[in-house]
C-alpha cells in the first residue's frame, strides 16, 4: 500500500515538474523592436517575412516591426531606448558619431542604395553624365546636400542652377521634358509608368559610384554591450527572413506588409521585389559570397571618404565606430536560396 502510494506521489510530482517546465521563464521569448524608417512595403520584406513564417520565434524572438512613416520619429526613440533596433543608415550613424551618440550598424540589407535620378525617355539623356544636360534637377534637400555634391565632385556639367526643391510629386518632372527627378528605384518610375504611360530612364546612383550602404540594422552600443546574443539572433533570423522573402512563399509577409499599409498594391509590391533582385539592390558585392547583410570595412570607408571629400564629414572622424562586422559576413540563411 504505501509502495503503492509513493507511487502516485511520484507521478503527480512528475506531471507538476512538466507543468512548470512547460511554464518555464527559459522558453520565453525575448521581445524585440525594429522601427521601419518608412511605410511598411515590400523593400521591408524580409523583416515581416521573418515575423510571418515564424523565423524569429525559432530563434527565441517576439518581434514587433514599428512602422516609420511622415510623421514617426523611430530613429530618436532607437536613441532614447524606446526601440531595439532601426532601419538606419551610414549618413546617420556617422554623423551621431560626431555628436558622440553611440548608434552603430551590425548589417546592411541593402548592399546598394536604391536612390535613382529619373529622366524622360528620348530626350537624349543615355547615360548618367547626361543628366548634366538637362534644364533642372528636381531634387530634395538631403539629396542637394550629399548626392548632388557627390555628382558635382565627380562628374562634368552639373551646377547649382540645375536645382529645384523636389515636392514629392512626379508632377513637374512630368511637366518638364528637359527635367529629371530623384526617386527610389523600387517606387517613382513605377508610380511614373502608371501616371504617365511611358517607362522613364532610370540611373541608380550606387551604379555610377556612389556607394552607401542602406536599410541598415542599427542598434546603440549598449545594446551590443548588454545583449550581444539577442542582436546576433535578431540578425540572422532577419537574413533569413530575407532569403526566404526572396525566394520563398512571401504571400504571409505580404499580407502583413499591406495590413500595415492598406494602400500598397499587390502590383507595387511585386515591382519592388522584381527591381531589387535585377539591380542586386541586396545580393552583390560582398554579399553574393558571404550572405546577406554583410559589412566590410573597405566598403563603409569607400562611402566615408566620398563625403569627406565634399565635406559632409569632418576628415579626423572615427568612422569605424559607426559599424561593426561582428554579426555579420557569416553566410547566415545561403541555403535557403532556391
Amino acid at each position: 500500500m504505501l509502495k503503492a502510494q509513493t507511487k502516485t506521489q511520484f507521478l503527480s510530482c512528475l506531471g507538476l515538474a512538466s507543468m512548470l517546465a512547460a511554464a518555464s521563464p527559459a522558453l520565453a521569448l525575448d521581445k524585440v523592436s525594429y522601427g521601419t524608417n518608412w511605410l511598411s512595403q515590400a523593400e521591408h520584406g524580409g523583416f515581416y517575412q521573418a515575423v510571418a513564417d515564424g523565423t524569429y520565434a525559432k530563434y527565441g524572438l517576439d518581434v514587433t516591426i514599428v512602422q516609420g512613416g511622415p510623421n514617426a520619429a523611430n530613429s530618436a526613440l532607437l536613441i532614447s531606448g524606446k526601440l531595439d533596433f532601426y532601419m538606419g543608415g551610414p549618413q546617420g550613424e556617422i554623423s551621431a558619431v560626431e555628436q558622440g551618440i553611440p548608434l552603430v550598424d551590425v548589417a546592411a540589407i541593402f548592399q546598394k542604395d536604391p536612390q535613382v535620378l529619373i529622366a524622360h525617355p528620348d530626350n537624349g539623356v543615355d547615360k548618367f553624365e547626361d543628366l548634366a544636360k538637362l534644364k533642372t534637377l528636381f531634387l530634395s534637400k538631403d539629396g542637394y546636400l550629399t548626392y548632388f555634391e557627390w555628382m558635382k565632385a565627380n562628374f562634368k556639367g552639373f551646377k547649382d542652377e540645375q536645382y529645384k526643391p523636389y515636392n514629392f510629386s512626379p508632377a513637374p518632372f512630368l511637366a518638364d521634358k528637359q527635367s529629371a527627378q530623384q526617386g527610389y528605384l523600387t517606387s517613382e518610375p513605377y508610380e511614373i509608368q502608371k501616371q504617365a504611360g511611358f517607362e522613364p530612364k532610370v540611373f541608380l546612383l550606387a551604379d555610377n559610384g556612389y556607394s552607401p550602404y542602406s536599410t541598415m540594422i542599427t542598434t546603440t552600443q549598449a545594446m551590443i554591450d548588454g545583449k550581444p546574443d539577442v542582436v546576433q539572433r535578431f540578425v540572422d533570423a532577419s537574413i533569413e527572413g530575407w532569403y526566404n522573402y526572396l525566394y520563398g512563399d512571401n504571400a504571409k509577409a505580404n499580407a502583413l506588409i499591406k495590413k500595415d499599409n492598406p494602400e500598397i498594391t499587390d502590383g507595387q509590391i511585386a515591382y519592388s521585389i522584381t527591381k531589387m533582385k535585377e539591380y542586386g539592390i541586396i545580393e552583390s558585392g560582398d554579399s553574393l559570397d558571404k550572405g546577406i547583410g554583410c559589412i566590410t570595412d573597405a566598403h563603409y570607408k569607400k562611402f566615408f571618404d566620398e563625403m569627406t571629400a565634399i565635406k559632409v564629414f569632418k576628415t579626423d572622424t572615427d568612422y569605424t565606430k559607426a559599424f561593426t562586422t561582428k554579426f555579420v559576413c557569416k553566410g547566415a540563411g545561403m541555403a535557403l536560396k532556391k
